[in-house]
């Protein structure tokens, strides 16, 4: 990750609303919210979660897709394990690369798109 992207989305993050936003997506895994669902979970007045969302968006932070009338937002956990990554690339005095990687490794593992269909595996 380069740091101009690293400081958007640290940008994006420093906001109390937006960081309440993003939590509640990763929470909600692959599937996403709508934005009525965000709107409830998180206390956010409509009028502003647009503006919101968009800045989220603009980070990379978040990807949108349509179903019918409804938007389903997602957090974009490659995004979120790059930025892990970028923060703890040169933690505790100089740990080898291949274990701060496992730090991104194991958020993509519990819960990227992959993750997902694992589990869904498990239960059939």
């Amino acid at each position: 990750m380069e740091t101009t992207q690293a400081i958007k989305s640290l940008a994006a993050l420093s906001q109390e609303s937006r960081l309440s936003i993003f939590r509640a997506l990763v929470r909600a895994g692959s599937e996403g919210l709508s934005a009525g669902a965000i709107a409830e979970a998180v206390g956010a007045p409509a009028s502003t979660l647009s503006f919101h969302l968009k800045e989220l968006s603009n980070a990379q932070l978040i990807g949108s897709r349509q179903e019918g009338r409804f938007i389903f937002y997602t957090a974009n956990y490659s995004a979120m394990s790059e930025l892990i990554a970028f923060l703890t690339e040169k933690c505790c005095q100089g740990m080898p690369a291949r274990n701060v990687a496992r730090i991104g490794q194991a958020v993509s593992a519990c819960c990227g798109p992959r993750a997902e269909t694992r589990k869904q595996r498990k239960a059939s």
